[in-house]
């Protein structure tokens, strides 16, 4: 279509064709490739044992991000004020719901140790996601607290294998896992809080 001078019609042809062009571009995908725990610890910043308080949702850029506030019980890595938030890809908006797979969401209430790192607004995101998110299971009594990694039952991908699999940290002591990634910091001679 040949426009001689700039007129609405014009400028509507344009837009449909710029709006085809990139619908009909291939959207790109993430792939999450397995980590070790002590990479994980490596690579965070913060490590914090903490308690989900409350969720929020807002659009920031054009995307769906939920916001979770956390108490912070106790910090194994780093330096953390008594609440911190965490911004994650995804959530609902009214009717719309955009949801990503591997990205952990939380529950008020609910306690998890959290491999962290910071984000370009001041808050926090998860480290690998579902990998760097792990669970705190309490018995009945309260005296013992085991923890579950998110991946314990979600695939990732082992360069090693080449496969997808899932693995991950099952009902562990919650002092069994402190020590792990306090011997995984050690080695990499990070110095503790």
């Amino acid at each position: 279509m040949m426009c001689p001078r700039m007129n609405f019609q014009c400028i509507r042809a344009a837009a449909w064709f710029v709006l085809a062009v990139l619908l009909a571009t291939p959207a790109g995908a993430t792939t999450l490739q397995l980590m070790s725990l002590a990479k994980m610890a490596q690579a965070a910043p913060l490590i914090v044992q903490a308690q989900c308080v409350a969720n929020s949702v807002a659009l920031d850029a054009g995307e769906i991000w939920t916001f979770t506030s956390f108490r912070v019980e106790d910090t194994w890595r780093g330096n953390a004020r008594p609440q911190i938030t965490v911004r994650l890809l995804g959530g609902t908006m009214g009717d719309i719901t955009s949801h990503v797979a591997g990205v952990p969401r939380f529950r008020p209430g609910e306690e998890v140790v959290l491999l962290l790192e910071p984000t370009h607004h001041g808050d926090w995101s998860v480290v690998s996601w579902e990998q760097g998110t792990f669970r705190i299971r309490r018995d009945a009594s309260h005296s013992r607290a085991l923890v579950t990694q998110d991946t314990a039952s979600f695939a990732t991908f082992d360069p090693v294998t080449r496969r997808f699999r899932a693995t991950g940290v099952r009902n562990m002591p919650l002092q069994a896992l402190h020590g792990q990634i306090e011997a995984a910091l050690q080695t990499a001679g990070i110095p503790r809080p």
